[in-house]
């Protein structure tokens, strides 16, 4: 089963800040962004969200536009992406108003198996032992398309195992400080290169980018001597 298509989605700061610099959950996108972080969410099957992401915010986006949800019904999809949890202990506060949005919840995590019982408040359970086999799991339970909403430490994990496909990024007009950018400060990575795929202004000075990564040819290999 071939993996997911993987589109990393966040709105940033003009420094590539996801929150201010005191921390906690950032406002930072419009009208504009949340209309294109809906065509993404409709786009998908299930949306991916890091646990401590969750617990800062308390809830997962949800598609409103009636014309987004009236696409899905039409393709006899449901109204809502599956968000599918990244937790390594599995640890959510049963009170989190995620647990009484209206959508299908599954946990991926360190400690589960393909036919554990779920987690509390959670409809299913899939293992995470090594990301490209639990993205292939994934697509097996036919989540083809997948939306990364964050944090920096699950981006960061995906980006540097080359696991990411398309990066889809809202500039803000705010410059916030601060170390909360939308990636890892001590992250590595692997030279890598992106096309860019679409630029528009989104109203509000927002502006929408996005560039889908170049994989390298593979290398033919070398003559005999």
């Amino acid at each position: 089963m071939p993996a997911p298509e993987l589109r990393l989605v966040l709105a940033v700061s003009l420094d590539g800040r996801l929150a201010p610099a005191q921390g906690g959950a950032a406002q930072l996108g419009g009208p504009g962004d949340r209309r294109v972080l809906e065509q993404a969410l409709g786009w998908a099957d299930g949306c991916l969200i890091g646990a401590r992401t969750l617990r800062v915010h308390g809830t997962t986006c949800l598609i409103h536009a009636a014309d987004l949800l009236e696409q899905r019904r039409c393709s006899q999809l449901p109204d809502q992406p599956v968000a599918v949890v990244v937790s390594r202990s599995g640890d959510l506060d049963p009170a989190l108003p995620f647990f009484r949005q209206p959508l299908q919840r599954w946990l991926l995590s360190p400690g589960g198996t393909a036919d554990a019982a779920p987690a509390a408040g959670f409809d299913r359970r899939l293992t995470l032992q090594h990301w490209p086999q639990a993205l292939e799991t994934l697509a097996a339970a036919g989540l083809r398309r997948l939306v990364l909403l964050g944090g920096a430490e699950l981006a960061g994990q995906l980006l540097q195992e080359q696991l990411v496909d398309e990066l889809q990024l809202t500039f803000c007009p705010q410059l916030l400080g601060g170390a909360h950018s939308w990636l890892p400060a001590a992250l590595t990575l692997e030279p890598n290169r992106w096309t860019l795929q679409e630029q528009r202004a989104l109203g509000g000075d927002e502006l929408l980018l996005r560039y889908r990564r170049l994989r390298e040819p593979a290398r033919a290999p070398a003559p005999p001597p």
